[in-house]
């Protein structure tokens, strides 16, 4: 995600300029948004009079620039787009003012967002930023005698290195170990999650058994893949395959799991955990809340109009976070966040047991 602009405006509100990059930015942008903020974009629209009469443009869109009050938010995950509509409350044609109109957001469009923005909804922009800035999986390509490295944004790929060394082979070959540090070394410099380790033959398993005598940090990171090519062949065959997306959502799921698994183990032991959400409130009152946990799709309904909770799910998070608490919110996408939804959607692990 681009953030190209922010500054405030009146009301308390802030406007930010943003560029989806890729399909997960358009999923985060639909809980960023909400109902009553102000979305601009450039868009196009069959004009329309007051007498609600469609004027003949020949079956035509004409292109034009209207800014909405959002009033629904829906992501088309297979259609790759955000559709946002709301009444037009601003417009290059003023005679469309007061029409419903719908913005189809696709990736690079331009787009600027009016609003309070919530501490969550802050964090899911630095995330969408930041994941665009810093890779956070390497491609290293290896075969007898040559490695490449490349990262992966969530837009595109760059090569960072290119290695040479012996391949092992012939009467005055040298140990192919030389490429293996080497290429051991550019990894360790990256600060990446993630490493799939790519090529033809044989030559990627001896490397991963190089690192796992001399570079076992690495070895945790590693996934390797079958191609039948180095460098920008063979990244293009690994992402292809899907193997780089595989690799993303595993790292959010790991992460994820690994918290449920920390909550259901202590619900089961009757120890420092709360759900649902009064249990949750209450424990958030006293200050007890290390690290709460919320799902997405629950975030985003109880703060609409078809909110089910007597209580505000914003004075839970805010409570939470004033007295020190981590904020961890789950995609509904993977298990980890299924299992927290037939939780009610929201947990906390706790710094110590309530009562």
């Amino acid at each position: 995600m681009q953030i190209k602009s922010r500054e405030q405006v009146e009301g308390g509100r802030e406007r930010v300029e943003v560029v989806p990059e890729s399909i997960d930015d358009l999923w985060h942008l639909q809980y960023v948004l909400e109902p009553g903020d102000r979305v601009a974009g450039d868009t196009t629209r069959r004009i329309q009079r007051n007498d609600e009469q469609m004027r003949d443009t020949g079956g035509e869109r004409e292109p034009m620039w209207v800014a909405i009050a959002v009033e629904d938010i829906e992501f088309h995950k297979f259609a790759n787009r955000l559709r946002v509509g709301g009444e037009i409350v601003a417009c290059s044609r003023e005679d469309q003012l007061g029409f419903h109109h719908t913005l189809n957001v696709e990736e690079r469009d331009e787009l600027s967002i009016e609003k309070r923005f919530k501490p969550d909804q802050e964090a899911r922009l630095e995330e969408a930023e930041e994941a665009t800035e810093n890779p956070d999986v390497a491609i290293a390509t290896v075969e007898e005698g040559a490695a490449h490295v490349h990262t992966v944004a969530q837009y595109g790929t760059e090569e960072r290195a290119t290695i040479s060394g012996p391949t092992g082979k012939g009467d005055f070959a040298r140990d192919r170990s030389e490429l293996f540090d080497e290429l051991a070394a550019v990894l360790d410099r990256m600060d990446v999650d993630a490493i799939i380790l790519a090529g033809p033959g044989f030559t990627k398993q001896d490397a991963l058994k190089h690192f796992e005598k001399n570079n076992a940090d690495l070895t945790d990171l590693i996934t390797m893949v079958d191609t039948s090519a180095v460098g920008d062949r063979g990244v293009h065959e690994v992402l292809k395959r899907g193997a780089v997306a595989d690799v993303q959502q595993e790292t959010r799921i790991e992460s994820e799991a690994e918290a449920i698994d920390e909550l259901t183990r202590r619900i089961a032991e009757g120890a420092k955990a709360a759900y649902g959400p009064e249990e949750v409130n209450k424990a958030a009152e006293y200050g007890a809340i290390e690290e709460l946990l919320i799902l997405d799709d629950k975030l985003r309904k109880e703060r609409g109009p078809d909110g089910e909770w007597a209580l505000d799910v914003d004075d839970i998070v805010r409570t939470a976070e004033q007295k020190g608490g981590e904020v961890t919110v789950f995609s509904s996408e993977f298990p980890p966040g299924q299992q927290l939804s037939n939780l009610g959607g929201i947990a906390a692990l706790l710094r110590y047991r309530l009562e």
